[in-house]
């Protein structure tokens, strides 16, 4: 009766990559260690794999084995030797001591496993084939997390994306006791575990589980004034919780509106931080015993902005996320009886190809907001969400076309600045509301705003 090590070895001999290697000759001793084992006992088809070897002299056995080089990720006095081949790497450590010494110094113990591809031998001394069949995830060591603070985070990652897994009790409780090390991780490796586990399927199981552990308000300190506000307000749909409810249908939506995982982890940021601004706009109106949060999403965008510059999102994201929390209440405040076609236009016409992102942001603030239940409220919005993405169908069959440019008002006489600006938006919106659908009329509203300039300069 065959064995799970056996079966195991069985499943990397049939992978194309190991038989590849296994026509090799080497120097010194070959293991095949980390995620790429455990994938292939949870029945996955590796992405990349990583190597140990106890011969530098190995790397160029690999180079001409691959006949690919080799490049340098990190810095010493751990290195890792990449090499890509079409769409897979093969990332290249050398031991610093034995296969044993290194397995303890990895992140958990469902990533302490290694395959001497040599002698056809598994190394398990930290019980991970054991953790991976129990489902724990689990440290190999208690220096783990001060060694590497990051792994709090790689702990509730590998939470989110494998189905099944829990954190191990100790494990748990060492990242809640040690949460505050977390920010002496560069700001950079932490947002791509965080981009990991929003575009993750589970990300709801995530994101709770970053709040039950104090990760997310120890990452995110901005949050915190919101679960203040809930708890002296007391409110019955929790600002900061019906926020962390939301998650419950990011992917759900950003599948169904066909969003790429780039997309919904966009959108799931934008969740996030959306309504940052309410604990600075929260009013009372004791005469109407009502809430307001006026312009909270301005104060949201600015608090984003400010986050997303510590933690160097790309241009594109801020641009991405800063519109889609600034327009956030736009489908809401359309959602009466009385809203027209020319108000969906305008939303479809501001929102661009971001229309279907925030089409599953305002899901996911309105089911977080009912606690999940239906009722006339949600309907109405819903109905007018699903009007907004048949607009939205219709402007990429048929987009509005550009009447004017800048460069035809430069040469009607416009001053270079802001003005050129101001009369292009405002001729879009004219178009879009379908007051001006001509060039002509187009270039006869830009010479009347010229005139009036003119007039008061």
């Amino acid at each position: 009766m065959s064995t799970p090590a056996d079966r195991l070895k069985e499943s990397i001999k049939e992978q194309k990559t190991m038989q590849t290697l296994l026509t090799g000759s080497f120097y010194g001793e070959v293991y095949l260690v980390g995620g790429a084992i455990r994938e292939l006992m949870l029945g996955n088809k590796p992405g990349d794999y990583d190597f140990a070897l106890s011969d530098a002299r190995d790397i160029k056995t690999f180079e001409s084995i691959f006949h690919a080089s080799s490049f340098i990720l990190g810095k010493k006095p751990i290195q890792t030797h990449r090499i890509v081949i079409k769409d897979q790497a093969l990332d290249i450590t050398v031991l610093k001591g034995n296969i044993d010494e290194d397995l303890r110094r990895r992140d958990f113990t469902i990533n302490a496993i290694a395959y001497n591809i040599r002698d056809n031998s598994i190394t398990n001394t930290l019980q991970g084939i054991e953790d991976i069949h129990r489902g724990i995830i689990r440290y190999p060591d208690k220096n783990s997390i001060t060694d590497d603070p990051l792994r709090m985070l790689k702990a509730v990652r590998h939470y989110t994306m494998l189905q099944d897994f829990t954190l191990d009790i100790d494990l748990a409780q060492s990242i809640t006791e040690l949460r505050h090390l977390i920010n002496s991780v560069a700001p950079e490796r932490v947002k791509y575990e965080l981009d990991l586990i929003l575009s993750s399927a589970n990300v709801a199981a995530g994101m709770k589980k970053l709040e039950e552990l104090g990760l997310l308000v120890e990452v995110f300190p901005e949050l915190d004034p919101l679960k203040l506000l809930d708890k002296e307000q007391q409110f019955t749909l929790e600002t900061f919780g019906h926020t962390i409810d939301g998650f419950g249908y990011l992917y759900k939506y950003g599948r169904r509106y066909n969003l790429e995982a780039r997309e919904i982890r966009n959108v799931g940021y934008s969740l996030l931080f959306h309504d940052l601004g309410k604990a600075d706009t929260f009013t009372y109106d004791e005469e109407k015993d009502a809430v307001h949060f006026f312009h909270h999403e301005r104060f949201s965008r600015d608090i984003a902005q400010s986050i997303m510059e510590r933690f160097k999102f790309s241009t594109q994201e801020m641009k991405d996320v800063l519109s889609l929390i600034e327009n956030h209440m736009r489908i809401f405040l359309i959602s009466n009886d009385e809203s027209t076609e020319k108000a969906l236009r305008r939303v479809v016409y501001k929102m661009g190809n971001l229309t279907p992102s925030l089409v599953t942001l305002t899901l996911c603030d309105l089911y977080g907001s009912s606690g999940g239940e239906k009722n006339a409220s949600t309907q109405r919005v819903k109905k007018r969400c699903a009007e907004v993405i048949e607009m939205f169908a219709q402007w990429k069959r048929k987009p509005l076309p550009k009447l004017v440019t800048g460069g035809d008002l430069l040469l009607m006489g416009f001053p270079e600045g802001p003005l050129i600006g101001k009369c292009l938006n405002d001729i879009r919106e004219k178009q879009v509301a379908g007051e001006i659908v001509t060039k002509e009329e187009a270039m006869k509203y830009a010479a009347e705003q010229l005139g009036q300039f003119m007039a008061h300069s």
